[in-house]
């Protein structure tokens, strides 16, 4: 007597399993080696199956393209593989991964420091600066050819303005010696070296070039990201608070203060931690460190004043 197919049991597979074989099938939905999983995750209910994978794709690539063939591979691999429903797989892309050549850059490979060329300071367009000067002198120049061409075309007397404007430089111009003529040439000379100092600087002080692995790619990192590093790689070390770091163009300040522990040793932990962060942040030119390191003070019970007891 055969038993009935329900009661022989049944075959369940876990959610570890079904997102092995999601992480196995993303990376094999482009060409060997271009598709690297960072996060992966799975929930089986019942028959069906819901993935979730996060990839690093190559660079350059079409991301909706790539994007849409790593999902519908994982979900189509997933389903042949583990005899589940899945409707649908979730990709997310984390980051682009660059290819020299045919053979990508991965994370922990070091490139050499002059492979692009010496990296240069991003160079600013002065938009908002170059905006405004444009638009006040449209305004002025427009103002004054139009009535220049009323007075020149259609026989109308100037405008009122412009002969007391006319009248008034006469007698308050720079060289009659009066204040507001030299206040106004004054200011007219500065307003020249600004845009003299804005037309050969290049700007974006607060970004710092990054080394470049091939020639034509240029990379920036915002010090504000650097101090947060180098706060972060130094806050984890023990006995170190109050935690302050300053990054400029050329140097990098961090101040901390020493809680407990040796002195010496904490200093030297202090700058090895710093000088690794620096050097991990990839930046053209290296930054020159200082670290200071103070003692904080340990709190102490007050000292009981003679003679007063309990009463």
């Amino acid at each position: 007597m055969s038993t009935p197919a329900a009661e022989r049991g049944s075959t369940t597979v876990a959610d570890r399993a079904v997102r092995r074989v999601a992480e196995r099938a993303a990376t094999e939905a482009l060409a060997p080696g271009e598709v690297r999983t960072t996060r992966s995750s799975a929930s089986v209910r019942g028959r069906r199956a819901r993935v979730d994978v996060t990839v690093t794709l190559p660079y350059p690539t079409v991301l909706d393209d790539a994007g849409e063939r790593v999902r519908s591979h994982v979900a189509d691999r997933t389903a042949r593989l583990t005899g589940l429903a899945v409707p649908s797989a979730r990709v997310r892309v984390r980051e682009l991964c660059l290819r020299e050549e045919g053979a990508s850059v991965e994370e922990g490979t070091s490139v050499e420091a002059g492979a692009g060329g010496r990296a240069r300071r991003p160079w600013s367009s002065r938009r908002l600066p170059v905006a405004a000067l444009t638009f006040a002198a449209a305004v002025v120049c427009g103002v004054l050819l139009y009535d220049v061409l009323a007075v020149r075309t259609a026989d109308r007397p100037p405008a009122r303005w412009r002969a007391d404007l006319m009248g008034w430089l006469t007698t308050h111009g720079p060289e009659s010696g009066a204040w507001p003529g030299l206040a106004a040439a004054f200011g007219v000379f500065c307003l020249g070296v600004w845009l003299l100092v804005l037309a050969v600087t290049p700007g974006r002080r607060g970004r710092l070039p990054m080394r470049s692995p091939v020639a034509g790619v240029h990379a920036v990192l915002d010090r504000r990201a650097v101090a947060s590093l180098l706060r972060d790689a130094v806050t984890e070390l023990p006995g170190i608070t109050r935690v302050r770091v300053d990054v400029g163009r050329r140097r990098a300040r961090v101040r901390a203060g020493l809680a407990f522990g040796l002195p010496e040793d904490a200093h030297r932990a202090l700058t090895e931690a710093a000088e690794r962060a620096l050097a991990a942040c990839g930046v053209d030119r290296p930054l020159r460190l200082r670290v200071r390191l103070r003692p904080v003070p340990a709190w102490r019970a007050p000292a009981a004043v003679p003679g007063s007891g309990d009463r």
